[in-house]
């Protein structure tokens, strides 16, 4: 069982930036394929970012350039970068672990889910 932890979510103004970070309780994290989700209320949970084992990276298309996900296999750790941030971007954003998965962008796929970290962006 691994256990996923997100931090980083806040309050901040449109046009502001914030980190989020998921830490995993797991020796191997190096074989989880790491993915960020979101789910705003009233919607469905949506993909944003995803990063396999040597780094290589996929995002949703709404991304356009404002986030970027990388992780420290030393730490254990997934970060999302979030810039340029718009108020539609409010929402929970979850943290997700994928056993040797490749990059994927669909939720079902993922073995293990943190309790997610909210963002909320004031216009």
């Amino acid at each position: 069982q691994v256990q996923l932890v997100e931090s980083g979510g806040g309050l901040v103004q449109a046009g502001g930036s914030l980190r989020l970070s998921c830490v995993a309780s797991t020796r191997t994290f190096s074989s989880y394929t790491m993915g960020w989700f979101r789910q705003a209320p009233g919607k469905e949970r949506e993909f944003v970012a995803a990063i396999n084992w040597d780094g290589t990276t996929y995002y949703a298309i709404f991304v356009k350039g404002r986030f970027a996900i990388s992780r420290d296999n030393i730490k254990n750790t997934a970060y999302l970068q979030m810039n340029s941030l718009k108020p539609e971007d409010t929402a929970l954003y979850y943290c997700a672990a994928g056993l040797r998965l490749r990059l994927s962008s669909i939720s079902n796929e993922y073995n293990y889910w943190g309790q997610g970290t909210q963002v909320t962006v004031s216009s």
